[in-house]
């Protein structure tokens, strides 16, 4: 995967993957079909929701596309 996509968001999940420290994913539908895994912010996972696009520009965190 390249360092910009933009995708559907699939699924949200998060979890204590080490024991300590809470990751949260986001399971996106890119625009070539494949599903990938990414891992986002807090901001990000409380604010997006399943339907969402979501993009990454290179150097840059995901945001949710208005």
């Amino acid at each position: 995967m390249s360092d910009s996509w933009e995708g559907v968001v699939l699924r949200k999940s998060r979890g204590l993957l080490d024991g300590s420290n809470l990751y949260r994913r986001l399971t996106i539908r890119l625009a070539d079909g494949t599903a990938v895994k990414v891992r986002v912010d807090r901001d990000v996972w409380n604010n997006v929701t399943v339907g969402d696009t979501v993009s990454k520009a290179p150097g840059r965190k995901p945001v949710i596309v208005d």
